[in-house]
C-alpha cells in the first residue's frame, strides 16, 4: 500500500477528466474504508503491544506513537472491540468498502442502544438493515434511522421497546439538565447548558427562523456561531412577557405525530418535528402547556393536498414536508428544512399538483439548480435528489 501511494505522490488530479476524478473519489472512499477496517482490526489484536510498552491500552499507544487525539483513539478502540466481538456484518461491510468509518461509528452506537434482552436474530436483522441503509444515507441520517430500526427489524416489539427506551432517556436527560451563567467581567456572560433534546430542538427552531438566509441583512454577519449568538440575543429581546407560561396560558406550539390509541394506552412514542422521538408521557406533558398541531392522515384540519386549485404550497404543507424530509433533499445537503423551500417535483406549469406527494424541500442553492437547464435532477430511492451537470 505504501509503495502504491508513493507511485502517485506527484500525480496532479487537475489533469484527470471530470469522470475520472469523480470515479477516483468514489473508489478512494472505498479504499479508505478498507484501510480503516484493517487499522481497527490491528487495534483489537494489539493489546499485548500496549502492555509490552506499559501503556494503559492501545488508544494510549496510538497517542504516544502516532500522535492521535486521545478521544478519537478511544472511540476507535471501542469500535474495534465491538466489530471483533459482536458486529461482524458491519466489519465485513467496512472490509468490502461499503461502509466508511463515520458511518460505522454511528451504526455501532445505534446497535449498542438497543435493549440487551433482544434475541440474536433481531440484533442481526437490525445490523443488516443499517448496513444496507449506509449505501444511501449519511451518518446523521443513519443516526435517526438507527433510533427507529426496530420498527422494521422487529415491529412486534418495537413500540414497547422504544417507549421504554425513551422513558429512560428522558428521565436521564431531566436528571442531567443544568444551566449556568458566569460573568466574564468584560461585559459578556458565558452561558453553559445541558438540556433535553426536545428543549434544544425547540430553541434551534426559534433560532432557525432568525438565522435563515432569507433574513438578509437582518441575519447578522460573521461566522455562523456569531450569527447564532446574535440571534439568541434577538430572541430574548423579542420575548413578550405577556406570552410567557402562566396558568391557563399557552406560550408555545408543539408539532407531534402520535396515534390516539397510543396516547390512550400510554404506550408508544411521538415524533417531534426535527426527527427526534418523544415518549407518549413527554408528549402528554408538553400538551399541558403548549398548543398542539396534530398531523393526522384523513382527519379534520387544514387540507394538505390542494391539487391544481392552488399553485404555491401553504404553511401547513411546508410544515408537513419539514416533518418528513427534515433537511434539504439535495444529495449530501444538511441545510435545515426550516430554511428550505417547497418545490413541485412535477412543475405546476406542466400539470403538477400542489400535493405532498409532489412536494420536495430544497435549499436556495439546490432550488436554483433544479431550475437551471445546465443540470438534471433525479429522485433517489430514499427520496433524495441527485444533481448532474448536463454534457
Amino acid at each position: 500500500m505504501e509503495a502504491a501511494l508513493a507511485e502517485v505522490a506527484d500525480a496532479n488530479p487537475a489533469f484527470m477528466t471530470l469522470d475520472e476524478r469523480a470515479e477516483a473519489m468514489r473508489r478512494l472512499a472505498a479504499v479508505q474504508a478498507r484501510a480503516d477496517e484493517l487499522g481497527l482490526r490491528l487495534m483489537s489484536a494489539s493489546v499485548d503491544v500496549a502492555e509490552t510498552e506499559v501503556q494503559r491500552d492501545v488508544a494510549a499507544w496510538q497517542v504516544a506513537h502516532n500522535r492521535r487525539d486521545i478521544r478519537t483513539a478511544k472511540a476507535d478502540l471501542r469500535l474495534a472491540r465491538a466489530l471483533d466481538d459482536r458486529f461482524t456484518q458491519l466489519r465485513d461491510a467496512m472490509a468490502d468498502g461499503r461502509v466508511h468509518l463515520d458511518q460505522a461509528h454511528v451504526i455501532a452506537a445505534a446497535l449498542d442502544r438497543l435493549p440487551s434482552d433482544l434475541g440474536a436474530d433481531v440484533m442481526a436483522a437490525a445490523e443488516r438493515m443499517l448496513v444496507d441503509l449506509a449505501s444511501q444515507h449519511t451518518p446523521r441520517e443513519l443516526g435517526r434511522l438507527g433510533r427507529r430500526i426496530l420498527d422494521t427489524a422487529a415491529p412486534d416489539v418495537a413500540e414497547q421497546t422504544l417507549a421504554r427506551q425513551l422513558e429512560t432517556e428522558e428521565a436521564e436527560a431531566r436528571r442531567k439538565t443544568r444551566l449556568s451563567l458566569r460573568p466574564n467581567g468584560d461585559g459578556t456572560t458565558r452561558i453553559t447548558a445541558v438540556v433535553p433534546d426536545a428543549s434544544a430542538l425547540r430553541l434551534q427552531t426559534f433560532l432557525d427562523a432568525l438565522t435563515s438566509p432569507r433574513q438578509g441583512a437582518n441575519r447578522g454577519h460573521g461566522p455562523y456561531p456569531k450569527i447564532l449568538g446574535q440571534a439568541f440575543c434577538t430572541l430574548l429581546e423579542r420575548v413578550d412577557p405577556d406570552a410567557l407560561p402562566r396558568h391557563g396560558g399557552r406560550a408555545t406550539t408543539v408539532v407531534v405525530t402520535v396515534s390516539l390509541e397510543s396516547l390512550r394506552k400510554e404506550l408508544g412514542a411521538g415524533d417531534l418535528i426535527g426527527g427526534d422521538a418523544l415518549s407518549a408521557t413527554e408528549v402528554r406533558r408538553l400538551a399541558c402547556s403548549a398548543g398542539i398541531v396534530p398531523l393526522v392522515l384523513g382527519g379534520k384540519g387544514e387540507i394538505l393536498d390542494l391539487g391544481r386549485q392552488q399553485r404555491l404550497f401553504t404553511a401547513a404543507q411546508h410544515q408537513a414536508l419539514v416533518i418528513w424530509d427534515q433537511t434539504c433533499r439535495g444529495e449530501g445537503c444538511d441545510v435545515p428544512g426550516t430554511w428550505s423551500e417547497a418545490h413541485h417535483w412535477v412543475p405546476w406549469s406542466r400539470g403538477g399538483a400542489t400535493d405532498l406527494d409532489d412536494g420536495v424541500l430544497l435549499c436556495s442553492f439546490h432550488h436554483h439548480r433544479v431550475h437551471d437547464p445546465r443540470f438534471t435532477a433525479d429522485r433517489l430511492p430514499n427520496g433524495g435528489v441527485r444533481f448532474t451537470r448536463r454534457r
